[in-house]
């Protein structure tokens, strides 16, 4: 069953109030990973929340869960989450700050009936300061942490990094991370406790090597003008004959040596590799070259090398690259594919990822609810 993996979280019970984006996709680390995450989930409404967003079906980001649909508005569904808070080790949550307190479902509550509950709490701006009652997605989170503004074209304005970094590492990640830490702690003083995580505050922590690079001097405030901005000719994208991208890496000098070679130009030309007066031109000169041959053609003739070169995969071609097939780096579940879970364990893997099945009534007891409101609740009665 999900969540019933040989993962190195087995046995662990966490309790998921179902929410959109980073909180779910920090529950799922921890259930790809042997959790048996039972997930708190509203009748879906048109047009509401994640009903107008994703299809639940198609949902990576629900998978290895079990699920209970539950109306916390109703007396018995308030008391069977309660019960099921005291049977947790873990509770996961991503509402605004006060929504479970007003449920009766606020850390105070849950801590006071199970002291060695490790609360976790995911919101955009944190759970108190001037913004926690406002709205927000990614994009806001990362636009006051300083790095949007850092990323884009050379007088250009900020480009969108899809929302891999406010949502994913500064959310979902840190929540999973600052889970098991709190867990540790738990587990060996018998003291449960809150772990805000605040995805503005994540996307500034990931920033720590731009905040090292600009306290030596080493980063200008300019977009597309540093060395992992894609300011550097040796670090960036180039497009090829067929329109398509290469991905180059090449920061190390003898890499950026294996890299000129394999373009035909000569390393001696191209002394001061960091010196940013270079960079335009050398990019240009570089973009002419790549523009010669096709991407395949490229990746084909740089490969076995340490020239850094890479092929700009699109999604349906990702799964496809032998190294990730070789892996198993992508797995299918139903029609969707979707990354297999990581890292890898050598003692205690993670089974192949699920899609979410609903509670039953063997779970629902052990879990501490009574049989006869387990039996009703996992049938969906009233």
């Amino acid at each position: 069953m999900p969540g019933a993996s040989g993962g190195p979280l087995r046995g662990l019970r966490v309790l998921e109030f179902a929410a959109l984006g980073p909180a779910p996709l920090g529950a799922m680390l921890l259930a790809d990973l042997g959790a048996e995450v039972l997930s708190i989930e509203r009748a879906p409404r048109a047009g509401r929340g994640a009903a107008a967003v994703f299809e639940p079906e198609l949902d990576v980001l629900r998978r290895n869960r079990r699920v209970l649909r539950l109306d916390l508005k109703l007396p018995r569904d308030l008391d069977a989450a309660r019960r099921l808070a005291d049977g947790a080790e873990v509770l996961v949550e991503g509402f605004r700050p006060g929504v479970m307190e007003r449920l009766g479902l606020g850390p105070e509550d849950c801590l006071r009936r199970n002291a060695r509950l490790v609360y976790a709490r995911m919101t955009g701006w944190g759970q108190h300061g001037p913004l926690a009652a406002s709205v927000g997605h990614d994009i806001n989170y990362l636009a006051l942490s300083g790095l949007l503004g850092a990323i884009g074209e050379p007088g250009g304005k900020p480009v969108v990094p899809l929302n891999l970094v406010a949502d994913g590492g500064a959310g979902g990640m840190m929540l999973a991370f600052g889970v098991l830490a709190a867990l540790t702690h738990a587990r060996a003083t018998g003291q449960g406790q809150v772990v805000d995580a605040a995805m503005a505050e994540g996307s500034a922590l990931l920033g720590s090597m731009i905040h090292t690079l600009r306290a030596m001097g080493s980063w200008s405030d300019r977009r597309g003008d540093n060395l992992l901005d894609g300011g550097a000719y040796f670090y960036g994208t180039y497009a090829c004959a067929d329109g398509r991208h290469v991905a180059v890496g090449a920061i190390e000098p003898e890499f950026h040596a294996q890299l000129l070679r394999g373009l035909g130009l000569d390393p001696a030309d191209f002394g001061q590799q960091y010196e940013r007066a270079h960079w335009p031109e050398r990019r240009r000169r570089l973009a002419r070259v790549f523009a010669t041959r096709g991407r395949d053609d490229w990746c084909e003739h740089f490969a076995g090398s340490d020239a850094c070169v890479s092929p700009v995969l699109d999604l349906d071609e990702a799964p496809r690259h032998p190294h990730h097939a070789a892996r198993g780096s992508f797995v299918r579940v139903g029609d969707v594919s979707q990354a297999a879970p990581v890292p890898r364990f050598g003692q205690t893997p993670a089974e192949a990822p699920r899609g979410p099945v609903d509670a039953d009534q063997a779970m629902l007891r052990a879990w501490g609810l009574e049989p006869a409101l387990a039996a009703d609740l996992s049938q969906g009665g009233d």
